[in-house]
């Protein structure tokens, strides 16, 4: 089984006209993700990212340097995060796994609190989608449990899904277009949406970027704060002026255990002030976005097309 998307090249595609003429869909996320203390395996435990020490423990022995440092994220990271996008008046679009919906609710009503989006994000950050490469039921049958927790926790069914570690399957879009999700954010292959298509109708890719994400930044690239500043404007400012021919679409992806940090969280703040100083510059959702794409795709990219 493959994912069905078209190959079109971009310069072969339709213009893309943003709402209100805008250049360049901006799409902020911050991932709310919670790992297990331990897991019943010997087997080194990969917890949904890079580590801050680098030898790995086996599952079932505690590794409190690598859980109690994402911790951080939730008990103060993400607040500080939080404070930066309320005084720059700016929304976030925010990932959860089901299992920080039942751990971590104060986080969850903060984002409800604000009205800003939650996108679903797994069952738990440890727990990747490979891991049921080879077992259909067991993926469908996780999928559909993280679902349900989403909505129990949140009030409202899920519209959007992205994969632990982007660690999906090509059976994910057919899963979740089959639950009646409009969007799936697992590829990195595009500056633009467009239509994946399922046995269960077409399901909108809204790509997420692990080159454009602090993660990369800091802790594989080692790079500083003011370097992670300049990064981040480079991407903007060459997005925005190719806005000017067909829409585009950034996405920045942050972690509250890695730019929550007092010594980071400065990269954040001057980013934000920096994109809101430009008119045309769309502060989105995911669902925003693909709402939109769903329903205007046809000049963009046909379905004839795949």
């Amino acid at each position: 089984m493959v994912m069905r998307y078209p190959f079109v090249p971009l310069p072969q595609r339709g213009k893309l006209a943003w709402p209100n003429g805008a250049r360049l869909a901006l799409i902020l996320t911050i991932n709310l993700e919670y790992w297990d203390l331990i897991k019943d395996t010997d087997k080194p435990y990969y917890a949904g990212g890079p580590s801050i020490l680098p030898d790995l423990l086996p599952g079932n022995v505690a590794d409190f340097p690598n859980f109690s440092w994402r911790e951080y994220g939730q008990r103060v990271g993400v607040w500080r995060m939080f404070k930066a996008f309320d005084e720059a008046g700016v929304p976030a679009s925010c990932t959860m796994n089901a299992k920080l919906g039942l751990e971590r609710r104060a986080v969850v009503d903060a984002v409800l609190e604000r009205g800003w989006e939650l996108v679903a994000h797994n069952h738990e950050q440890g727990d990747l989608l490979t891991n049921y490469a080879f077992d259909p039921a067991g993926e469908e049958a996780l999928i559909t449990n993280s679902l349900r927790i989403f909505r129990e926790t949140t009030g409202r069914d899920a519209r959007g899904w992205l994969s632990c570690s982007l660690r999906g399957t090509p059976r994910t879009p057919e899963i979740l277009a089959k639950n009646g999700l409009l969007f799936f954010c697992d590829l990195m292959n595009d500056d633009q949406p467009y239509m994946i298509q399922t046995d269960h109708g077409p399901i909108v890719a809204t790509p997420y970027s692990i080159e454009v994400n602090d993660f990369t930044f800091f802790q594989r690239r080692g790079l500083g704060t003011d370097q992670a500043v300049e990064l981040l404007k480079e991407q903007f400012d060459v997005l925005y002026a190719e806005g000017a021919e067909t829409g585009m679409m950034m996405n920045v992806g942050l972690h509250p255990h890695v730019m929550g940090v007092p010594h980071r969280i400065r990269a954040l703040k001057e980013f934000l002030a920096y994109a809101k100083s430009f008119e045309g510059v769309w502060f989105a959702t995911r669902e925003q976005v693909a709402n939109w794409y769903a329903q205007n795709h046809a000049d963009h990219i046909p379905v004839a097309a795949s």
